[in-house]
């Protein structure tokens, strides 16, 4: 791998958790381009790529880089802001612009020649999907919660009241939703059948038999590196109030950490958050994976050594 191969970084501004990583590339002197495509290339940042038979060759150009787009040894795909178009036009304008920014700057700076994708958008968004998850989960052998996805109101009624546990309710995709103008989340929270009305026909609804769990547990997967933390909080839901919830860090079961290998492997990811609910007596539940999932919230050494991982990687490059 040539030293002079840049790392490009695709992410917004505020992005505070890939900064811990540039710092240690800058530390390495990995040269470093870090590109928000939907709004730079609003913003003065030019993308140009070009096809012949049998060549590609680009260029992508910032206030204050020219890179060769063929020269790109990693691409760490984190937080970009969504393609929404020149703030300056609007209506079917805008709409056009932002679907040519997706359909074109997506498509290039997805097929970058020999570079490594952490992870590969394409991938990204396939293992964003909760019923995709679920099936995966359940091929590589996870121990998956009994599920039920449906906009039938009589099929979510009598899955809520036939499991005497308990069921909780979790959104499918977290929406952005508000409530008298302001953001509001949709927590995971526990429903009871009486809760279930027609208004569950309006769209598929995910609900999950409550795991009696006596704790959760976060796994970073970082290539083969895995990073467990423990997680207490008196919430169902621990990202509700994370000011009450505890990080430990904890060993990954080898079952688990195989299962993990297994479940990236299928999605072609190299990076995911798995969540799982941990029993009292041992068993690790599959929850849900994010495959773009943050990490900085975890314990300072933990965070330093997901940073340490992501930018082995990064520097790294494609495997040969």
């Amino acid at each position: 791998m040539d030293d002079d191969r840049s790392v490009l970084v695709l992410t917004n501004p505020c992005d505070v958790t890939a900064d811990v990583v540039l710092r240690l590339l800058a530390e390495r002197r990995i040269p470093v381009v870090r590109l928000d495509p939907g709004a730079d290339l609003h913003a003065g940042a030019s993308l140009t790529a070009t096809y012949r038979t049998g060549e590609q060759w680009g260029t992508l150009r910032t206030a204050s880089r020219e890179l060769d787009t063929t020269r790109v040894r990693s691409v760490w795909v984190r937080r970009p802001s969504p393609y929404g178009g020149p703030p300056a036009l609007a209506g079917q304008d805008r709409m056009f612009a932002a679907d040519q920014a997706l359909w074109g700057a997506e498509g290039i700076l997805a097929s970058l020649p020999g570079a490594r994708y952490l992870n590969h958008p394409w991938n990204n968004r396939a293992a964003e999907f909760k019923p995709s998850q679920l099936s995966t989960a359940q091929r590589c052998g996870f121990l998956v919660p009994n599920t039920v996805i449906t906009n039938d109101p009589e099929e979510a009624r009598e899955f809520v009241t036939s499991h005497r546990g308990g069921v909780v309710y979790k959104p499918l995709w977290n929406t952005r939703y508000r409530v008298d103008g302001q953001p509001h989340s949709v927590w995971v929270r526990e429903v009871y059948g009486s809760e279930i009305t027609d208004a569950v026909s309006v769209c598929p609804h995910m609900f999950q038999a409550k795991v009696d769990k006596a704790f959760d547990v976060r796994v970073t997967a970082v290539g083969d590196r895995l990073f467990g933390v423990r997680i207490d909080s008196p919430d169902l839901d621990w990202r509700r109030r994370q000011d009450l919830m505890t990080c430990t860090a904890v060993e990954v079961p080898e079952s688990v950490a195989s299962t993990v290998t297994a479940y990236l492997a299928e999605l072609r990811l190299v990076y995911g958050a798995f969540d799982f609910a941990v029993t009292a007596s041992g068993d690790w539940y599959f929850l849900e994976c994010n495959p773009n999932g943050q990490w900085a919230w975890q314990p300072a050494e933990t965070v330093a050594a997901i940073a340490r991982a992501i930018a082995d990687l990064l520097e790294k490059g494609p495997d040969t």
